[in-house]
Formats: structure tokens, sequence, C-alpha cells
């Protein structure tokens, strides 16, 4: 009789709790058309490198802080690997500690130095910071260093949802600002004060730069390199990436959490017997880029994991000398599945490669489901990406 009563009681939980998800995935919006808003005009754009230009006239310093458990991949390697090819800026990756940084959600590197030599090296401090997401919002000495190096006069970029870090630094309040779709909401409820631009893939106020999800660190980027070099050595940078035009026009009412975002993310979750742990081959003068982006995105799918491997235990020298710490070493008896191969000569188009090829192995609805993550205008593969979206 206990036993019976038991088996109600739980037969009861499950039923409510399969009434509520329905409730709650049928709340949920469908995409729908809409009619984008206008993207900036020239003086905007003109007032925005005006905002960002160098204060001094010299070789600027660009440093990349993180922490050592947990920094979101594609935000700590791509601003590295598209200013280190343009060579306007010293760039340097940084963390709060001694050690390698873990990278979510795949990779380990080793960053040139850690807060505490940095400030010994340079005591005036940077000419720029780079924030990526990190899996603290308010870990204690990048709060301290970031206040630090605003009051001695750097530009802030909080890059993707860096910006709820810049914010728990104190250096969004009262200002205009943006960042990923889905940690939107979150950043409003906290910092209250903060005037949320919406259409615009960044926004810079005071000396604070904030932008969208992570794809916009390519525009975002670009930008800056036209700042500090000019439009000619951007458009270089953006040829040898496989970028032809670039702007903060952004749509943001095509990333949102909807319906079938849901749905294939639950359904990807529940098939734990279909998930795959892909091995990426690491070599030397591999693209940071286009590593971040894919490794990235395969590991996004719900459906797979990305692990690295190397000829040795030796750290991989990326093309512009990142150091690479791999998953494993290489084995001749590994009969797991490789990463599907992409041109990762331009790092631009390897996402769409990517996600064409997530799209053909997982099926589309994965592929945008990866694409919204990333906050990338990707409309599948029938379609071809307006190159002013990039």
């Amino acid at each position: 009789m206990k036993f019976r009563v038991f088996m109600l009681v739980v037969i009861g939980f499950i039923t409510l709790s399969i009434i509520a998800g329905a409730v709650w995935l049928l709340s949920l919006p469908v995409p729908g058309s809409h009619t984008p808003a206008p993207g900036p005009d020239q003086d905007e754009y003109a007032t925005t490198l005006a905002a960002l230009a160098p204060a001094e006239h010299r070789r600027p310093l660009i440093a990349i802080i993180g922490i050592n458990d947990a920094t979101e991949t594609t935000d700590y390697l791509m601003p590295y690997g598209i200013l280190k090819r343009a060579d306007i800026a010293d760039v340097m990756t940084l963390a709060t500690h001694d050690g390698p940084v873990s990278l979510y959600p795949a990779l380990t590197v080793q960053p040139d130095t850690t807060v505490a030599q940095f400030d010994r090296r340079y005591p005036d401090g940077a000419d720029y910071v780079i924030v990526p997401a990190m899996s603290r919002d308010d870990d204690p000495a990048v709060m301290a260093w970031l206040q630090q190096q605003k009051a001695k006069g750097a530009i802030i970029i909080g890059v993707c949802a860096g910006a709820k870090v810049v914010a728990e630094a104190g250096l969004l309040n009262g200002k205009r600002a943006t960042t990923h779709w889905y940690y939107l909401k979150e950043l409003l409820q906290k910092h209250p004060d903060i005037n949320y631009v919406a259409n615009r893939r960044w926004v810079i106020d005071n000396g604070v730069v904030t932008t969208t999800g992570i794809t916009a660190s390519i525009p975002t980027m670009l930008t800056l390199i036209e700042a500090i070099a000019g439009r000619e050595k951007a458009q270089q940078a953006g040829q040898d990436l496989g970028v032809m035009q670039w702007s903060a026009a952004h749509d943001s009412q095509s990333f949102r959490f909807t319906r079938p975002f849901a749905l294939t993310v639950i359904q990807n979750t529940m098939a734990f017997w279909h998930r795959e742990k892909l091995l990426m081959p690491l070599h030397t003068g591999i693209d940071e880029v286009a590593l971040a982006m894919v490794a990235d995105a395969w590991t996004r799918t719900y459906r797979s994991r990305v692990a690295t491997s190397a000829p040795n235990k030796e750290p991989i020298i990326s093309r512009n000398g990142m150091h690479i710490i791999a998953d494993a070493v290489s084995t001749s008896s590994d009969n797991r599945s490789e990463v599907p191969a992409v041109d990762m000569a331009h790092p631009a188009t390897a996402l769409t490669d990517t996600l064409g090829a997530i799209s053909k192995r997982y099926g589309e609805p994965t592929a945008r489901v990866v694409a919204m993550q990333l906050e990338y205008p990707w409309p599948g593969p029938k379609s071809k990406l307006p190159a002013n979206d990039n």
C-alpha cells in the first residue's frame, strides 16, 4: 500500500513537471519576420573612431585579462589573434595568477604574464584593456585591476558577457552599453542604471566599450585597428581574416530565447547516448582566431565536446605566439573522430564552414542553436551571409 502511494506521488510529480514544461515551452516566442532597425550612419562611425583613438602618438599597449580557471575561449583568443595579425600595438595576454588559463568551453593556454607582473613592468598602465566573459563576474583581483587601469586612462573593452565583469567593477554606472542577448536581462536587473542600446554590435560611452555576442569581436577589433592605425591598415587586416566589410549594424530582434532554440537544446541534452568527443589536432602556427571559433562552435552543440591533441607534451606555439596546451598527446591508437576540416587560412569563413558541417552532422536546428549562442547571423546552408554582418 505504501509503495502504491509512493508511486502515485512520483507519477503525479512527473505529470505536473511535464505539464509545467509544456506550458513554459508554449510561452516562448517563435521566430518571426520583422524589419531590422537602421544601422549606424557615417557620423556615428566617425564618432566611434574618435572615441577609440589612442591618447598619445606612440605604439599602444593592449592587455587582455582573464582568470586562470575559466575564461571564455573566443573572447580571449580572437582579439589577441586579430590584433597581433595587424601588428599595430603591443598585445599581451594576462591572468590573475601564475599558470595556464583554462578556457571554456574548450582549450587551455599559457598567458604572457600576470596582472602583478604587468603592473611592475608597465606602471602607467595599458592604453586598452580587453575583458572577456569569465566564470565569475566579480573576481576581486580583476575588479581591483580594472578599476586601477581605468583610473590610469585605459579604454576598457568588455567583449560579450565581459560586460557583466565591467559592470561589477562599477565602470558601467550610468553608461550606455550592450551585451550578449542571453545575459542582457541579468545585466540590467543587477545594474538598472545602465542605458541599454539595441541594434548595435558595440557601444562606447566615456572610454568604456561593450559588445554583443561572441563573434562581435571581429568587427569591434577591426574598428579598433582603424582607430589606431587608419582605414587602410584595418582593410588589410580584414582581408587577411576574410572580412571585406564591417560595421556596428546588428539586428537584436533576431537573437533571443525562442521555442525552437529551447526544444533543440532539450532534445540534444536528453540524447546523451549520442554525444561525441571530437579530436582537434593542433600544429605549430595554427591560427588562433580560426581555432577559437571552430573549437567553440563544436562544443556548443549539446552533442559534442572537443579535445585537443599534439605530437608531444610541449605547448603548441600558434601563428602569433600563443602557447596552447593540448589535452592529450597524439597516438595512433586513438580512434575518436576528428573535427571536420574547414578553411583555417581565412578565419572569418571558418565559422560559417563549421556551422555548415554541424548542420550536416547534427541537423540545421543544432547549427542554428550554435549560431544563436555565438550571436552570429547564420541564415543556413542555402543562403549567403551579408558581408557587413561579419
